[in-house]
Formats: structure tokens, sequence, C-alpha cells
């Protein structure tokens, strides 16, 4: 029996995500959009779009939807989206998810989700919402990570907040991999996807329960119709999959910068499998980054319960329903 559960691409900035994405997208049943960053905006927004189970509510956030800044980079019609989710299911879950049907639709493919790396540190979020949802976790060596990061234009100054960046990222795999079933949850490493695609790309159809297709080993020719051409940063997308980028901090980063990725986040990349290339130097600075580390990934819970609170106390309106009312396990529940 063929499944239609929605499926969600995360991992730290600059880990491969983008590539994931077109993978799957060129898979015959899976459509992915490019970013369109609205979901967790709305959801954290929530208390201000109140009940949904009124069809005016609905048609506001619809239009709070299309008015957002990347919506246009999902080639959907805005009327087309108002008019859809303001007759979907009474549900936050549901009007979010009828705008990736939507997209999914332009495909004539079935299975429907998105991609966004910061989804990786909120899978809380996403599976509030989407109780069904499929996780796929790229993780990808973190000096890369930072190496590429530094490379943005719209990278942060402070080069800790690149490591911050991985860190964080690392901490969230680690409790996704302790808190969710092999169903829910499953991890691929970038550098072993671009060394052997079609084996690791087999493993996710399994996951997914889908037949593997060998279109998804060429992500490249999905490119120009999945990737918006003004990211430029996303410009190896059009060229073939390649482990060049493999190791290449160690070209891309100074020795000083790759010894502080190292000192504090050197624990996380051994559990990860890369080989550390110093001796960590762990001053009091270090000590004092990596306890806090620690601390905030154990907090990670409390702070989306105060959230909500806050959300309610600021609005004074009930909050919407949640979970999505759109695939056949979600209907039945």
């Amino acid at each position: 029996m063929s499944t239609d559960r929605p499926i969600f691409v995360v991992g730290c900035p600059r880990s491969g995500t983008t590539m994931l994405q077109l993978m799957l997208h060129a898979h015959p049943r899976i459509a992915l959009p490019p970013e369109s960053r609205f979901l967790l905006p709305a959801y954290f927004r929530r208390h201000e779009f109140g009940d949904l189970s009124d069809p005016a509510q609905r048609r506001a956030l619809a239009e709070w939807i299309t008015g957002t800044l990347h919506f246009d980079d999902l080639g959907l019609e805005a009327s087309e989206v108002i008019a859809a989710v303001a007759t979907a299911p009474p549900t936050l879950g549901s009007a979010l998810g009828t705008v990736f049907k939507l997209y999914a639709d332009r495909f004539d493919k079935p299975r429907w989700g998105d991609k966004r790396p910061s989804y990786l540190r909120n899978l809380p979020v996403i599976l509030r919402l989407f109780p069904d949802a499929q996780i796929i976790n790229i993780m990808r060596d973190g000096r890369d990570c930072v190496a590429s990061l530094k490379e943005t234009p719209w990278r942060p100054a402070d080069f800790n907040e690149l490591i911050d960046y991985w860190a964080r990222s690392a901490d969230a795999s680690l409790r996704a991999a302790r808190s969710y079933p092999t169903d829910v949850y499953h991890q691929v490493r970038y550098e072993d996807l671009v060394a052997d695609p079609e084996t690791h790309l087999r493993a996710i159809c399994r996951f997914l329960d889908e037949d593997y297709d060998p279109a998804m080993a060429r992500p490249s020719e999905l490119a120009p119709v999945a990737v918006p051409a003004y990211k430029t940063w996303h410009s190896l997308t059009r060229s073939e999959v390649t482990t060049q980028r493999v190791s290449s901090w160690q070209e891309r980063l100074s020795e000083e910068e790759a010894a502080q990725c190292e000192a504090v986040f050197g624990d996380r990349l051994t559990r990860f499998g890369y080989q550390l290339s110093t001796p960590a130097r762990r001053g009091p600075r270090i000590r004092a980054a990596r306890t806090w580390l620690t601390v905030r990934d154990k907090l990670g819970p409390a702070r989306l319960r105060a959230e909500d609170v806050r959300g309610r106390l600021k609005s004074r309106r009930r909050g919407p329903a949640l979970p999505a009312r759109l695939t056949a396990a979600e209907r039945a529940d």
C-alpha cells in the first residue's frame, strides 16, 4: 500500500540539504519545494490567527502565507492557495500542509513535504503539526559546514556563531536519534551520500517505503526547476554529485579556525564518525561554551512550553488546533 506521509529534510545550514531535497524531488512520487520559510513563523504566531474553525480566520492565515517573502518561489497562484486553505480542515497543520500539497500537485505527485535546515532544531514543532511526518536529517562534518557558512553572503560577522550553528545542529541530531523511532527519523552523512549516492538513496527509499528511482542520483537536472536562480550560494546544485567538497575545510579554514572548531565541538565530531586533526585545546572560554551547549540541549522542551504560554498571554486568543488532517493516517485518527 502506497503511503502519503509528509517528508521533511533537515540539517545544519550548508550540510547538503538542498542537494538532498533535489534528490527526493527527482523521485516520481515526491515533490519538495524551495525553502518557503512560512511554516515556523506561522506556528510561533499561531495565536494571532485564532480559532481556525472559522473560515474567515483560515482565509486570513492564507492571505498572510501568500504575502510572505519567499512565497513566489513556489510558483503557485495566490488566489488558488487562499481558496484551498479556506476550505481545508480547520487546523494549522492542515492549512500549512495544503500549500505544500498544492506544490506537489504542480508536478502531479502524491507525496509532499518541505526542506529547511532550521527544522532540525524544531522537530517537536514539525511533529505537532504533522504527526505522521518522516524526517530525513543530513549530517556533514562540522568543519566543512563552518567553512561553507563562512563564504555565504548571509553569514554572521562572528566566527563563533558559525561554530554554534553546527554545534546546535549536532545536539539536535543526537537528541532526535534518541527520541524518534526508525520509521520517523533517518540520518545520512553527506560524505557517504556523495561517495555512493545509489546505496544511500536506496536506504532512504526503504525508510520512506518507496521504490528507488535512478533519477534521484542526478539532482542537478532538477536544480533549474527547484532552486531559485537568485540563491547563488546553491550554484553547486547545478553540477553532478561529487566528493570534491569533502574535507575541503583543510584548505578553507585557517589552522586557528579549525582548532577552534575542534575545541568546541570535537567530541560531537567523533560521535558522528569524523576524525580530529589536532589535540583539543580547552581553555576556560571553550569549557564554558561546551557547558552552555549541554545545558541548552536539555532546555529545548522547556523553551517550547514557555513560548506556548507567552503566545497565549500576548494574544489573549485561543490558538488553533495543530495536527494536520491531510494524510490517510491523520484522517483515521
